[in-house]
């Protein structure tokens, strides 16, 4: 019995480079924080200098190792062809567009951090045009 690594459809071949994306970030965020922030726009302040509650590192940290757990689940489904939950990121990414872009407008968030929210989105789209795809060669 062989196992089948690579995704089978469009649609698989986009939620495998956004789930290797996210894994990636993720393992950027836990190892180089000041890095993935600075990137994202967000003050960077050396843990000597930060106020004794602030939990940016703590919140960073549990965020990007979210951000890892979830680009292997988007991995493994993929590989699968897990085609429900595909289906079922679309909508939610878009979500995460709509939200983190209202951080942004409403100033909560720099506006670097859209970046974020349109690769959300971007990848939503992609998602779902490549399931019409994937569904009508079918």
């Amino acid at each position: 019995m062989s196992v089948r690594v690579l995704p089978r459809t469009a649609a698989g071949w986009t939620i495998a480079v956004f789930g290797a994306m996210a894994a990636l970030f993720g393992v950027a965020g836990l190892i180089w924080p000041d890095l993935v922030l600075g990137g994202l726009g967000f003050e960077t302040v050396a843990a000597q200098d930060r106020a004794s509650g602030d939990y940016t590192r703590v919140f960073l940290a549990a965020s990007s190792m979210a951000s890892l757990n979830m680009g292997v689940y988007y991995v493994v489904a993929a590989a699968t062809d897990w085609r429900p939950f595909i289906r079922f990121t679309v909508p939610f990414r878009l979500l995460t567009l709509t939200v983190f872009s209202t951080l942004v407008v409403l100033d909560v968030a720099p506006a670097r951090f859209l970046g974020v929210a349109l690769w959300e989105g971007l990848g939503a789209v992609a998602t779902g045009l490549a399931l019409i795809y994937d569904a009508r060669r079918r």
